[in-house]
């Protein structure tokens, strides 16, 4: 762990705690809470004599948002030109879930790696080098000419992503301690914006860029190399390298055996079929609106809908959880959400299409949900780091065959009866699962 701390919280910080930075991917992204993370400490502030000069600051903000602009066209901007890239590469249908499959599986076994390098390189040199490896990826992958070369370039670029994510917050709490909330909510957006940018533009950009497919993905490597910059920057000092201030002196916690804990299972499996529900999400939805006639570009302009409802409701629903003992009453709406969306796509894909993205927009924002939840379900700050770290990298591991089963019943059955109704059947554990991590209490009763 990158900081392990153990300063016990009280009742009430605990109800309002935002999750510190843990060593999970994608979703290692906090919801932006009003003030320091637990177990942060107070560092060296920013403003203090002896705290990092303004530029510096400066220049880690650009690094910051440019980086979480990358943290998801890799996968965003190939929804769209998904029917492409199938017809280009002669991909089964089955070969096109693994590939919306490879998402999760790299954000959980990459994820794992991010804190053994941070520790050894910094965690700038390693965000630095997560935006060479997204630029390379993102650059070859479309050339390659064979689906295994695709999935290899693919893989790349996602493990740049998985790094990073899990380093993002951790720089933030070194760099900016006393304004953790501001600055998680400012990537956080950036992350969104990213997110819905690429399924909005890719493909009437790729139309302006001549209709080749290829080009419509390999252009993404020009937002990701413009991120390498402030971080090649920032690690030519040493003590940016290593991620800002001093450190500071770090306890270590009572080891927690976690997966004695009902509530940390409950929050690993609604965290992996939240997990399952993006991804099926990002990877089909497009082709599931082009199915039924609607154009390229309209399907992905809805992609982007429903990514965009992330950008204002990880405010919302983070603040709102925190003011509840209890959040499941707030999984169940979002769980019902997601359930008339999905009936929408099967009984009237094309008439609705606009509310079913909205629809389903709001159901995947049991995202920011998941990672509140976690903030509380601890009485320490390194209690909720291991807690975050269980829960997500097991949660992305259970959401592996989601994205693959998909495909393979999409391809066996002709339509999309059976893959709407799986995702809807998976909305009644998520809920289940939801509901009983919500509960008011805490890992330490448990363990």
């Amino acid at each position: 762990m990158l900081d392990d701390e153990t300063r016990p919280l009280s009742p009430a910080a605990n109800r309002s705690a935002t999750i510190p930075s843990a060593p999970a991917s994608r979703a290692a992204i906090p919801g932006p809470g009003p003030g320091p993370v637990p177990g942060t400490g107070t560092g060296a502030a920013p403003g203090s004599a002896s705290g990092p000069a303004p530029w510096l600051l400066r220049l880690v903000v650009v690094g910051l948002v440019l980086a979480a602009l990358n943290l998801r066209p890799a996968i965003t901007s190939l929804g769209p030109l998904l029917e492409e890239v199938r017809d280009g590469l002669h991909m089964s249908g089955s070969v096109a879930g693994v590939l919306t499959s490879v998402p999760p599986l790299c954000f959980a076994l990459f994820g794992f790696m991010a804190p053994r390098l941070a520790r050894r390189f910094g965690p700038g040199a390693v965000v630095c080098a997560g935006m060479v490896a997204i630029t390379a990826g993102l650059l070859i992958r479309p050339f390659v000419g064979s689906t295994a070369g695709f999935l290899a370039a693919s893989a790349l670029a996602l493990m740049g992503i998985a790094v990073s994510n899990v380093l993002m917050p951790v720089i933030v709490k070194r760099w900016f301690p006393d304004r953790v909330g501001s600055m998680t909510g400012l990537y956080s957006m950036a992350l969104a914006l990213g997110t819905a940018l690429a399924a909005a533009v890719t493909v009437p950009m790729t139309d302006a860029l001549g209709g080749s497919w290829k080009t419509g993905l390999a252009v993404w490597a020009a937002l990701a190399a413009a991120a390498i910059l402030p971080w090649a920057a920032l690690v030519r000092d040493r003590g940016s390298a290593h991620g800002g201030p001093a450190d500071r002196h770090r306890q270590q916690a009572p080891a927690l055996r976690i997966t004695r804990s009902r509530t940390s299972w409950a929050l690993a499996c609604f965290f992996g079929l939240q997990a399952t529900a993006a991804y099926i999400t990002m990877g089909w939805m497009p082709q599931i609106f082009r199915d039924a006639g609607i154009p390229a570009g309209t399907a992905g302009i809805l992609l982007a809908v429903t990514m965009a409802m992330g950008v204002p409701l990880a405010f919302v629903i983070p603040r709102a959880a925190a003011r509840l003992k209890n959040q499941g009453p707030i999984v169940l709406v979002l769980g019902g959400c997601g359930l008339i969306g999905y009936a929408g796509l099967y009984l009237a894909p094309a008439g609705g299409a606009w509310l079913w993205a909205l629809l389903l927009g709001i159901a995947n924002c049991a995202f920011p949900l998941a990672l509140t939840m976690i903030g509380m379900r601890s009485r320490t700050g390194a209690g909720v780091v291991r807690l975050s770290a269980f829960a997500q990298s097991t949660g992305y591991l259970l959401s592996i065959p989601g994205p693959l089963l998909v495909g393979v019943l999409y391809q066996h059955s002709g339509g999309w009866g059976l893959p709407i109704a799986l995702m809807a059947g998976l909305m009644v554990p998520q809920m289940v699962a939801g509901v009983l991590a919500g509960r008011d209490r805490t890992i330490e009763d448990e363990c």
